[in-house]
């Protein structure tokens, strides 16, 4: 990002970029589609907080194991570290800002890291820093980790 280039308030709060629509519809689309096929079998949640080797990251969507609701009993930031996580590229992101959050990720615990390219219509799966499968555009996107498939048509529509 330029450094020309002030932050606005959500960014500055929030230590990452506005979403912007085609995020947003793709974000939107991703949590759908999960929690439609294996909502049994995890919990799908956008946007918390997590505590990754001290430090606070909120990725756009986490991928827990069933975790139940509890009244009264909320939380604001996770310490436990989920088994996937799914970052979407937004426009004023590079590419290479997103593949380094990657390792802190695998280093808190996670298994699988899901790295989203609207613009490409291209999901890079990792399953380890640098190991990765890429599905695009109207392939079968499928993690063996999380034993999750989805069509990617259904992600970038």
């Amino acid at each position: 990002m330029d450094a020309a280039v002030a932050k606005s308030e959500y960014e500055l709060e929030r230590d990452k970029p506005v979403p912007s629509k085609n995020h947003s519809i793709v974000q939107g689309n991703l949590h759908f589609l999960i929690r439609s096929a294996y909502g049994k079998r995890y919990r799908i949640l956008p946007e918390v907080s997590i505590v990754i080797a001290s430090k606070e990251k909120v990725p756009d969507i986490a991928i827990y194991p069933s975790l139940e609701f509890t009244p009264g009993k909320d939380e604001t930031r996770l310490e436990n570290a989920p088994l996937g996580v799914i970052e979407i590229l937004s426009p004023s992101q590079s590419l290479a800002e997103l593949i380094a959050k990657s390792a802190a990720y695998f280093e808190g615990g996670v298994l699988s890291y899901w790295l989203v390219l609207p613009d490409l219509r291209s999901i890079y799966v990792f399953s380890a820093p640098g190991e990765y499968q890429l599905f695009a555009k109207e392939g079968r996107l499928e993690d063996p980790r999380l034993e999750v498939e989805l069509e990617l048509k259904e992600i970038f529509r």
